[in-house]
């Protein structure tokens, strides 16, 4: 009698572990449906394919750019300047495009100049060992800077047709930076769970005195991060000068890290690093996604759409913080 107790409260015991596991590790998962499922409730065109699609074609650039985001963030970094960096690399990515006419070209310097900037980055956070919230700030006010005087304070349009297909372009009506979107997703899952290199990524967020001790080149890994997140910046530069074929000094990228980095909150990713996972981040995407949109189809307001995104990012480190 005494053992059968015995043995139930270790089978309790393991699965209220195993469900914590979970819940710690997939609740924005869960809350990702929930709300699709009160969202359907609410407004019937919510659920067709059209607008699932558009959801997510949507929210394929900021997803892009959160995916770097995430290692950033896992590695107790922070990067500031991708909405001006994408405003930056799409005017240099169309400059390009005018100038040779060919997009690979065009793409290839957009990649390049991006990797730069990522690079600048992670060699004045490391060797100049200035905090990545100031460097990140300069570079995105930098960044914009330069592409205002670039483009005389204007905009900056493509002239090759061609062009417009990477975003617009479709494949069984299905438009291509949403199979970008969900590539970069799987590649960045396995290089943060299954490499090395994630392990030395989780390690760094945990304790960096630690990684340090264990022999770990934290500076190459740091700068190896920086330039992920920008060249996935500039990526995502192209496909958003594709979608409009132009690029505006000063209204293209804002507000864009603000929106990267509540993807990766929402994930459950720690501001502090050391955990989180990338597959929250898709998810925490989405959920952005999928709210704004049911804000657009509630007809509210787009100025009351920070305000919303604010008290999630608040909401989500608060839960953090009580976990």
């Amino acid at each position: 009698m005494i053992e059968s107790e015995v043995v139930k409260n270790k089978k309790s015991k393991y699965l209220i572990s195993k469900f914590l596991w979970f819940w710690t590790n997939y609740s924005v998962v869960v809350a990702f449906f929930i709300i699709v499922t009160i969202v359907a409730v609410i407004n019937k065109d919510f659920l067709t394919k059209a607008n699932i699609i558009n959801i997510i074609r949507q929210a394929s650039i900021i997803g892009i750019i959160s995916l770097g985001m995430s290692l950033v963030i896992l590695t107790g970094g922070i990067d500031l300047s991708v909405g001006s960096v994408l405003a930056l690399v799409g005017g240099i990515s169309l400059i390009t495009l005018n100038k040779t006419g060919s997009v690979l070209i065009s793409v290839l310097c957009a990649l390049l100049s991006g990797a730069t900037i990522g690079l600048i980055n992670g060699l004045l956070i490391t060797k100049g060992k200035i905090t990545p919230f100031i460097v990140t700030l300069g570079i995105m006010a930098s960044a914009r800077s330069l592409i205002l005087y670039i483009s005389k304070g204007g905009s900056i349009s493509g002239k090759v047709p061609k062009y417009i297909q990477i975003a617009n372009g479709e494949i069984v009506g299905i438009a291509y930076p949403i199979f970008i979107f969900l590539f970069l997703t799987i590649l960045m899952i396995i290089l943060s769970q299954k490499t090395k290199f994630g392990r030395y990524v989780y390690a760094i967020g945990s304790n960096e005195k630690a990684a340090l001790l264990s022999a770990i080149n934290i500076d190459k890994i740091k700068i190896i991060v920086y330039m992920i997140c920008s060249t996935l910046t500039a990526l995502s530069a192209v496909i958003e000068s594709s979608r409009l074929n132009s690029i505006s000094s000063a209204s293209s990228g804002i507000s864009y890290e603000l929106d990267a980095i509540a993807g990766v909150i929402i994930g459950g990713t720690r501001m502090s690093g050391g955990k989180g996972k990338v597959i929250g981040t898709f998810f925490g995407i989405l959920i952005l996604g999928v709210l704004n949109n049911t804000l657009n189809l509630m007809n509210v307001s787009p100025y009351l759409q920070g305000l919303v995104k604010g008290l999630i990012i608040i909401t989500a480190v608060l839960l953090q913080k009580k976990e």
